[in-house]
């Protein structure tokens, strides 16, 4: 393991070296023009990919990606260094320091015989928030999160202090009584409420999510590609037989989505055949 690791330490510090010579006088006009917002929005654009590349492609991908969201990293870092703030040294050092400070079980002097999992989780909650002298456990989400992914922070930092409930089936519950709100609000035609009663629909579909192990945010992705293939199918058979889709019905549109699907569902059990026969 510690081959391992000052391997990547080096690597590591080949790639802060690179980073500093394209923004250097004499490095690259394209990396020297960029902007700390511009490097942002690559960043998140890489944190996707890769967590598109975990959920569908293989190892190799995940690598290569994993490898495109450090970059960024570093490279966020050079406009903080340029400006005399803090060098890529400290960022790291801090992250060390932060790691060690919280796991006491593990690195400190005393170390317990047995702890549960969940006692860390409870040591690890209260000591960030004497930390960062916070004085509500739901301080520190980051704003910038979608909403969707922000109503899953919300729910696992409520539910790590037992405020949460006790299952998906009783959460799923919860959502058929805010479908029902949602219904009255619309026979009442008040759009106010409408808005308020269907922003709480998604807030409890996202807490059912949550407690069945799934990320709201990645499965509504998922939803979200699988929506446009399916459309962009439907249109292709439309193409076929030299239709538009403003030339079409919405009963004849339907009779060829509901064709796609079934095109689609079938694709996907060849597929977990083929998957199953590769193992």
């Amino acid at each position: 393991m510690t081959d391992k690791n000052e391997m990547a330490g080096k690597h590591f510090a080949e790639l802060a070296r690179i980073i500093d010579v394209l923004r250097s006088a004499e490095g690259c006009p394209w990396d020297k023009a960029r902007t700390k917002d511009e490097i942002i929005n690559y960043f998140l654009e890489e944190v996707y990919e890769t967590v598109e590349a975990i959920n569908r492609r293989g190892p190799e991908a995940v690598r290569e990606e994993l490898g495109d969201v450090l970059m960024e990293v570093v490279f966020l870092t050079q406009f903080y260094e340029e400006a005399g703030l803090f060098h890529l040294a400290q960022v790291v050092e801090g992250i060390n320091q932060k790691m060690k400070k919280r796991h006491p079980h593990v690195f400190g002097k005393n170390k317990p015989r047995k702890l549960t999992a969940e006692a860390v989780r409870e040591d690890w909650l209260e000591n960030k928030m004497k930390e960062k002298k916070r004085t509500s456990v739901l301080e520190g989400l980051p704003n910038s999160a979608p909403a969707l992914l922000y109503a899953f922070f919300l729910g696992q930092r409520a539910a790590g202090c037992g405020f949460d409930w006790p299952g998906p089936v009783e959460a799923l519950s919860k959502v058929k009584e805010e479908v029902a709100e949602l219904e009255d609000s619309l026979k009442k035609g008040k759009r106010a409420a409408v808005a308020e009663e269907l922003g709480d629909v998604l807030f409890s579909l996202a807490m059912v999510s949550r407690l069945l192990g799934f990320n709201p945010e990645l499965i509504l992705r998922q939803a979200n590609q699988k929506f446009e293939l399916r459309f962009k199918s439907l249109e292709e058979k439309l193409a076929q037989v030299g239709k538009k889709l403003q030339d079409c019905s919405l009963e004849e549109l339907d009779r060829i989505w509901e064709e796609v699907k079934k095109e689609d569902k079938l694709k996907g059990k060849r597929r977990k055949k083929i998957n199953k026969k590769k193992r």
